[in-house]
């Protein structure tokens, strides 16, 4: 009798556990399609940060979130040698030409090194004279010199025509297209005057060119017949989403703005590299804080048929955009709230016509949407009315119903954030916020 006594208490015991097992294992999957399984994003003060490149339904689950930004490496710490390494081999282009002539008068004193390390794959060069000679035999290693960067050709006062524009004049120019703690410009003084027959263009970030015509007056340049110019002003917007442009992205638009200069035999002025870079790098690491997208999911206990749902959301004024997302548009038309599906694939025409759906995904763009508190209490009335209207439950990253101490929470940080950018002068909601965060 005890023997069947115990069988019989393995078998409950052998149920129960297997129970358990498919209960974890359904949670899992349930996680894996409306999100990640991390703790709350805003309660523990890990914010789903646009630069990250995070959206709903694209991040594996307990995965720490990478940062998909290009840091700037123009100025980091100089205890860190794997930095200095990588300072010093951003300069390596300009030394090749000093090089070139070291070898050609016979100096075999300077020696260069190739260096491929991570994604750096560049060469930089040691000056290596007696002393650091006798430095690295005594192992004291190398010692890094400084290299000039290369004075564009074009940025030479030369014995030609004198300029139409004084170029220290042009810097003092206050232009509304462009803003000097966030555009890197370059000045161009024309000899005579001329048109401009084609747009330039400039291989990496947005830029924008105006010129000064005959009669003194600044516009954006446009190439229009029988328009002739004074000279440009360009400049290179080096904050975005993609983070700050680094040095050499910066040197390089130098390059192609002097060739261009080259072509209208012009003079040219730049902004200094290592002071702009000062300057930006405060507001780039304040855009990169701010920068956040709250996200409420509206999922369904059994399914919503796709027909059924884009027509709820038109109703209540969102359009499909094609960008595979619902869009409610602002007073001018821009996109105000959006609403995304909650694994990340876009919705189609195709698709909403023949497929259910178990659910969606709200984004509230800190940046994008006015401030105010009216404005979010609006996007949580929207998404109350969704749920009502379509049987569905709102939750979080980690299918927990949405609590009243989560919203004010949520609602404490949008505004605090919001309120760290108008201290700047961003204006959520803005043109100029649409220009820093696109």
């Amino acid at each position: 009798m005890l023997i069947f006594l115990v069988l019989g208490a393995v078998v409950i015991l052998g149920v129960i556990a297997y129970n358990m097992y498919q209960e974890n294992k359904y949670r899992q999957q349930v996680r894996a399609q409306f999100g990640h399984s991390d703790k709350d994003a805003l309660l523990e003060k890990q914010t789903r940060s646009v630069r990250d490149g995070r959206l709903p339904g694209h991040q594996p689950k307990s995965e720490p979130v990478k940062k998909l930004r290009e840091k700037d490496i123009s100025e980091l710490p100089t205890e860190d040698m794997f930095d200095q390494m990588a300072a010093a081999a951003a300069k390596a282009e300009q030394k090749a030409q000093k090089q070139r002539a070291r070898k050609a008068s016979g100096d075999h004193r300077n020696v260069e090194i190739e260096m491929e390390e991570d994604n750096f794959g560049t060469a930089f060069s040691l000056d290596l004279d007696a002393q650091l000679e006798k430095e690295a035999k005594q192992g004291r290693g190398f010692k890094f010199k400084k290299v000039e960067v290369p004075v564009p050709s074009q940025t030479k006062v030369k014995n030609k025509k004198e300029l139409l524009l004084d170029l220290d004049d042009m810097v003092q120019q206050q232009l509304p297209w462009f803003n000097h703690n966030f555009d890197y410009m370059a000045y161009i003084s024309l000899r005579e005057p001329q048109e401009l027959h084609a747009l330039p263009r400039f291989a990496g970030r947005r830029f924008q060119i105006a010129g000064c015509t005959m009669d003194d007056r600044w516009q954006i340049a446009e190439p229009i017949p029988s328009v002739y110019y004074q000279g440009f002003v360009v400049g290179l917007q080096a904050i975005s989403r993609n983070g700050l442009a680094t040095t050499q992205e910066l040197e390089r638009f130098g390059e192609q703005v002097n060739h261009f200069a080259e072509q209208l035999d012009a003079g040219l002025l730049l902004m200094d590299v290592p002071s702009f870079l000062n300057t930006a790098r405060p507001l780039d690491e304040l855009c990169e804080r701010v920068d956040q997208t709250i996200a409420i999911h509206l999922v369904s206990r059994g399914s919503i048929s796709g027909m059924e749902l884009r027509s709820v959301l038109e109703n209540s004024g969102f359009r499909l955009g094609h960008d595979g997302a619902f869009h409610l548009p602002d007073g001018n038309g821009e996109p105000l709230f959006s609403i995304v599906t909650v694994d990340g694939s876009p919705f189609t025409a195709s698709l909403l016509s023949s497929q259910a759906y178990r659910g969606f995904s709200m984004l509230f763009d800190i940046t994008r949407v006015p401030a105010g508190e009216k404005y979010f209490n609006r996007f949580m009335d929207i998404a109350v009315n969704f749920s009502g209207s379509l049987g569905l439950d709102l939750v979080d990253d980690n299918m927990n119903q949405l609590s009243p101490e989560w919203l004010k929470n949520v609602r404490s940080f949008v505004l605090a954030r919001q309120e760290e950018m108008k201290k700047v002068g961003i204006e959520p909601g803005g043109d100029l916020a649409a220009r820093l965060f696109s």
